[in-house]
C-alpha cells in the first residue's frame, strides 16, 4: 500500500486509552488520519496522554454498549475506517464480573458492527479477537481454522466477539476483518495485575513479583508495535477477495511460560534477587496456547520485527520513565503551597 493510504480518511477507534488503541491512535495521527476515539473513563496516566495524543485527535464521550452513542459517532464523522478494541479485557474480572464483561465485549460488538451496518460511508471495520477464543485445544498452535471453543467468560465473550464480526460479513457484506493476538504487552498498559506491567513496577518498587498460577502457564506474549503494524495491514489489504471476512492470527510464533517471562523482566533490571512470589491460585485460565503466524505472513506479507528479549527492553524502559514522571509529580505535588 502507498505511504498515502491513512491519508485524510476519518478514522475511528474505540478503546483508544487502552494498550493497544493507544498506539493505534498514535500511528494514524502520524500517517495523517483523521482520529476520532471513543473514551468512556477519563484516564489522566494514559499512554493516550503520554503519547500527546488529547489535543490531536476528536473524542466521543460514551460507552461501547450505547447504540446511540456509536450510530452518531460513525455517522457525523463520516468514518471510513474502524478499529474496534473497546473491551473488558482482564481474565480474573471477567471470572468475578462476567455480566459487565458479556455487556461490553459481546453487546459492544453488535453495536458497532450494526451502527457501521447503517451508515454507507464505512469501507473497512477491524475487530479486535483474542487466542482466547479458541479455548482448549489438544492440537497446537492455533490455526485460524480452529473451531472457537470458549469456556470461561472471557473466552467466551471474545469467541462470540468473533464469530459475531464474520457473521455481519457473511450475512450483510459488512466489509470486516478479524485480528487474534496472543498476550499483548508493551509501555502503556495500566493494569498492574497482568504479568509484565506488574512484574516491572514490583521490582522497580524492589518487591517480589506475584505470580498468580503456578507459573507453568504457557502464553504467546506478543508486542504492541508488532500488532499496530499487522492491524493496519489488514485494514489496508480489506478490499481483497482472500481479506475481506478473514480472520488473521499475529505472533512471534515463539511460546513462554509465565515464570520464563517473568525471570527474564528480573535480569533485564538487574533483579533477579527478587524471587517471585507464586500463589497458584489462577482458576478459569487455559492452561497452554500459542498461535500460528503463517497465514499472515503468506497472505498478507506480515512478520514481527522484535524478538520478546527486545520487546521487553523497550517496555521496561517506558516504564522506569513512567514511574520517574510520577514520581516528579508526586514531589511537586507536596512541595505545592496549600
Amino acid at each position: 500500500m502507498s505511504n498515502n493510504f491513512w491519508k485524510d480518511k476519518n478514522v475511528f477507534v474505540t478503546g483508544c486509552t487502552g494498550l493497544l488503541g493507544s498506539w493505534m491512535t498514535e500511528a494514524l495521527y502520524r500517517r495523517g488520519a483523521n482520529v476520532l476515539g471513543l473514551i468512556r473513563d477519563l484516564v489522566p496516566q494514559s499512554n493516550l496522554n503520554k503519547l500527546n495524543c488529547w489535543d490531536r485527535i476528536n473524542i466521543v464521550r460514551g460507552d461501547v454498549t450505547d447504540y446511540a452513542v456509536l450510530e452518531r459517532a460513525v455517522n457525523e464523522y463520516e468514518i471510513d475506517t474502524v478499529f474496534h478494541f473497546a473491551a473488558q479485557t482482564i481474565v480474573t474480572i471477567a471470572n468475578r464480573a462476567p455480566f459487565s464483561t458479556f455487556e461490553s465485549n459481546i453487546k459492544g460488538t453488535w453495536n458497532l458492527l450494526e451502527a457501521c451496518r447503517r451508515v454507507d460511508t464505512v469501507k473497512r471495520v477491524v475487530v479486535a479477537s483474542s487466542d482466547k477464543a479458541y479455548g482448549i485445544h489438544a492440537d497446537l498452535p492455533y490455526t485460524e481454522e480452529a473451531p472457537l471453543l470458549g469456556s470461561h467468560p472471557y473466552d467466551v465473550s471474545k469467541s462470540c466477539t468473533d464469530l459475531i464480526a464474520r457473521a455481519y460479513y457473511q450475512t450483510y457484506g459488512l466489509p470486516v476483518t478479524v485480528a487474534r493476538c496472543g498476550n499483548l504487552y508493551g509501555g502503556g498498559d495500566l493494569n498492574w495485575n497482568r504479568i509484565i506491567p506488574g512484574t516491572i513496577k514490583s521490582a522497580y518498587l524492589d518487591q517480589r513479583p506475584i505470580i498468580r498460577s503456578d507459573g507453568t502457564y504457557i502464553r504467546d506474549y506478543f508486542y504492541v508495535p508488532d500488532a499496530v503494524v499487522g492491524y493496519l495491514l489488514l485494514a489496508e489489504e480489506t478490499d481483497r477477495e482472500d481479506v475481506r471476512g478473514q480472520a488473521f492470527n499475529f505472533s512471534d510464533e515463539r511460546q513462554a511460560t509465565v515464570l520464563e517471562v517473568v525471570e527474564l523482566i528480573l535480569k533485564l533490571m538487574n533483579k533477579e534477587e527478587l524471587r517471585p512470589d507464586i500463589l497458584s491460585e489462577a482458576k478459569g485460565e487455559i492452561k497452554h496456547q500459542y498461535l500460528s503466524a503463517e497465514k499472515a505472513r503468506r497472505v498478507l506479507g506480515w512478520k514481527p520485527l522484535y524478538t520478546l528479549e527486545k520487546g521487553l527492553r523497550e517496555t521496561i524502559d517506558w516504564y522506569m520513565d513512567f514511574f520517574q514522571e510520577e514520581e516528579k509529580k508526586r514531589r511537586r505535588h507536596e512541595t505545592d503551597p496549600v
